[in-house]
């Protein structure tokens, strides 16, 4: 893609519009948007690899076969891959390629070597010119693209693909160098939960390459209609005052519903989602509060800092605690302790099922989640983490599972960290607490904390700060079989362990300590243990090893 690609598109290209009329392809909002995305990638020499969550009939399929036919008739060998979900997209994609080769102006047009149903091929019978292709494919198709070599490759309305998405773009994807003159783009509507929804999950989070772009429905100026003066439901006035929508896009909201989409507001979100979590609707029933945690994501505050903690273990105590800031780090923490405030750890360990070790650390007067651990299973670490963060939140009270491991529950013992829940027998109803720390997870216990979370995201989400949280919350569904559990494919390790959070707080105070603060002045201690400083293992002595 050259620095003019915009120019020669608005100039040259043709495409038939909404009402049937051949148009020059001049760029509206959404689009335009999206160019300036891929000219930022062109512009530092990356891959152009972006992944397009959209909503119906924002134009990025017409602008990426735009940009697309544009470098296959202006660049040497360049060969390019379409791909969508069925075999009258397929055609209507190709098409539109031949299309805007029909109306190129003569002097520009490329010789064409041959057409056919499938490709365009410039070359002329000598073998010279241009030597660049465009091939368009089916989805579903055995080996499509595997014997192929692409500079270029669109991939339409992924969530839609039938067959085994994930082995169809395994090679699909090898078919492309990673040079900074090739492009990926996928881009599709939203499907529910499914491969598309992973790969989207994957570049927000930054563990793939793809740059995850979305633009909501209310970005398009077309999407408007005069007011009619109705009434707003309480809805339509928290989205006029989160989105700062007109009126006249709240009227062509309501004729959608109503004449595009059955009446079925669900179905609105999905087909013209205004965020993310709109347009991926969960397969099952949510068990949470759908509208309140799509709202509430919309809100949340980011972390102030995000990293873990180091400190050094003498084989009886850790001690000298220090925060390492890192970009994407184990710990997020929201706000900082306070003195004498009694805080609250809740965590779920790595199990069957489950891949990561969590935590949630609650505020217990005003029972906001202050700050979140998430890590891959470490055992150890875990420990370490925990320790520090409970000992930095005024020695929290901590209760973690131990259905699967009771490591972390025996280490915090051996440490003789002071503060663990004590597991009271939750089938018999005496009020005794028997001598036995951490948290159960049992047919009796989970539907309990369940439910008391369900509660918390009715009636007083405010106080979830975490949008990692919030959006497994979207894939936590009842089952047919009526068991509130995580979507397959997915986690529900936050959930779990904020729900233990918020059932083990009857254990800790919920007023101010009276006993003196922990430190005398709780904001140097912060410096402190978020400085820059460096602790080396020899400012402390040789029987001090890291832990």
């Amino acid at each position: 893609m050259s620095i003019n690609t915009k120019a020669y598109i608005e100039n040259y290209i043709k495409i038939r519009d909404k009402k049937n009329n051949i148009v020059p392809l001049v760029f509206n909002e959404p689009q335009l948007k999206y160019y300036n995305v891929i000219k930022s990638m062109y512009k530092q020499k990356k891959p152009i690899r972006i992944i397009i969550l959209k909503a119906r009939q924002m134009g990025f399929s017409t602008e990426t076969e735009a940009i697309i036919f544009k470098n296959v008739v202006t660049h040497h060998n360049y060969n390019a891959g379409i791909v969508a979900h069925k075999e009258d997209s397929t055609a209507n994609l190709f098409n539109m390629s031949k299309r805007m080769l029909e109306y190129l102006p003569d002097d520009i047009k490329p010789e064409r070597k041959k057409s056919n149903a499938k490709e365009l091929v410039f070359n002329n019978e000598q073998g010279t010119g241009l030597d660049s292709r465009m091939k368009v494919m089916t989805a579903g198709g055995k080996g499509i693209g595997r014997s192929d070599t692409f500079t270029a490759l669109h991939l339409s309305e992924l969530a839609f693909w039938e067959g085994d998405k994930k082995t169809t773009m395994t090679g699909l994807l090898q078919a492309v160098p990673n040079t900074p003159d090739s492009m990926i783009i996928i881009e599709s509507t939203a499907n529910g939960y499914e491969y598309f929804k992973d790969m989207w999950d994957k570049a927000v989070a930054g563990e793939n390459d793809f740059y995850p772009l979305f633009i909501g429905w209310n970005e398009l100026k077309e999407y408007s209609m005069p007011y009619t003066g109705f009434s707003l439901t309480q809805e339509e006035k928290d989205l006029q005052q989160q989105y700062n929508l007109t009126l006249d896009q709240l009227t062509w909201r309501r004729w959608c519903i109503k004449n595009n989409c059955s009446n079925d507001v669900n179905q609105f979100k999905q087909e013209y989602p205004i965020c993310p979590e709109e347009a991926f609707l969960s397969t099952g029933n949510c068990y949470f509060n759908k509208e309140n945690i799509i709202r509430r994501i919309n809100s949340v505050p980011k972390p102030i800092v995000e990293g873990k903690f180091t400190c050094y273990y003498d084989g009886t105590r850790i001690r000298n605690q220090k925060f390492l800031e890192q970009e994407k780090g184990t710990i997020k923490i929201y706000e900082y302790p306070e003195n004498r405030v009694p805080y609250v750890i809740g965590g779920d360990t790595a199990g069957e099922g489950s891949d990561y070790f969590t935590a949630h650390v609650i505020n217990n007067i005003t029972g906001k989640q202050v700050a979140v651990l998430k890590q891959q299973q470490n055992e150890i670490e875990y420990v370490k983490q925990i320790y520090c963060l409970g000992m930095f939140y005024n020695k929290a009270l901590i209760g973690l599972e131990n259905n699967f491991s009771t490591y972390p529950t025996q280490k915090l013992m051996e440490l003789n960290y002071p503060n663990q829940y004590v597991r009271k027998k939750e089938d018999v109803y005496n009020n005794k607490y028997e001598k036995s720390f951490g948290f159960r997870t049992t047919n009796i216990t989970r539907p309990y904390i369940l439910g008391q979370l369900q509660e918390i995201v009715h009636d007083d989400i405010e106080v979830i700060q975490d949008i990692e949280t919030l959006r497994e919350m979207l894939t936590f569904i009842v089952n047919d079989k009526g068991r509130a559990e995580a979507e397959e494919g997915y986690h529900d390790d936050l959930v779990m362990a904020l729900a233990i959070s918020y059932y083990i707080r009857n254990q800790q105070s919920f007023t101010k300590f009276d006993r003196e603060p922990k430190y005398d002045n709780l904001e140097d201690e912060i410096n402190k243990i978020f400085g820059e400083e460096e602790i080396s293992e020899g400012d402390y002595g040789d029987d001090i090893v890291p832990f």
